[in-house]
């Protein structure tokens, strides 16, 4: 049985790099002013979107046995 911590901490990281891999999409020319429009809620709700699929590939992973933690 995997730890509850593995699992959270496994959906965090995927979240963490969905999210900061998804920051610059859409922001137009680099300037030195913050973006007047960086749909954060948008962009957030999509990280987490990929993250659940990312999680739900690793979780199958350790229920088939492929991976043993």
């Amino acid at each position: 049985m995997v730890h509850g911590a593995v699992l959270v901490s496994a959906f965090a990281i995927a979240w963490f790099l969905a999210f900061f891999c998804l920051l610059p999409v859409g922001l137009g020319e680099v300037s030195h002013e913050a973006p007047a429009h960086a749909h954060l809620g948008r962009k957030a709700l999509i990280a987490t979107a990929i993250a659940a699929v990312l999680f739900l590939g690793f979780y199958a992973l350790i229920a088939l046995g492929v991976v043993d933690l």
